[in-house]
């Protein structure tokens, strides 16, 4: 069951989840879920919308541009620890994340791309826009920290591969009960 939620009502609780790691589903080849610690969640061009950046190398990135859809499953309490090492240290390239960390998926109801019941706040998302990140234009400090020459793409915390950010119009919102 599903409970419909306004976005506004749990956009708190969305913002503060975010630092502590919420999912990034994508559904192309396959059922994928990253766990990202960026995002924004607001409004643009007079639409509720979710901000997401993704690495170049990513295999969520293949399925973006591939599908143009995504979902975000967040915690209602602390983020589950073995979810969040499974889907934020290895690559969907080469496992099955659904089976190694034992996620449960709820169909979606608008989109393709399923929620995970473990995180039930879900957000059903249109990609609207894309756009390359500019290295040029992040300030030095945070471009050598983020983004470091020496340290290989695979890596999945700070690398040399820049992001590119999607903005997802949010098109259903809800708690997986």
């Amino acid at each position: 069951m599903k409970q419909k939620i306004h976005i506004a009502d749990y956009a708190n609780q969305i913002i503060q989840a975010i630092p502590r790691g919420v999912l990034l589903n994508t559904c192309g080849d396959k059922f994928n879920s990253m766990v990202i610690g960026w995002g924004h969640l607001g409004t643009l061009w007079s639409l509720p919308t979710f901000h997401v950046y993704v690495r170049q190398g990513r295999y969520t990135k293949h399925q973006l541009d591939q599908t143009g859809e995504f979902s975000i499953s967040v915690p209602l309490d602390k983020p589950d620890a073995e979810i969040n090492k499974i889907c934020g240290w290895k690559s969907g390239y080469n496992i099955d994340k659904v089976h190694e960390a034992h996620l449960e998926l709820e169909d979606a109801e608008v989109i393709g791309t399923p929620g995970v019941r473990q995180y039930p706040l879900t957000l059903e998302c249109r990609v609207l826009y894309s756009q390359d990140q500019d290295l040029t234009r992040i300030p030095e400090q945070i471009r050598n920290r983020m983004y470091p020459e020496d340290v290989d793409g695979t890596y999945p915390m700070a690398n040399r591969d820049f992001h590119t950010m999607y903005v997802g119009e949010i098109v259903d919102a809800y708690i997986i009960r």
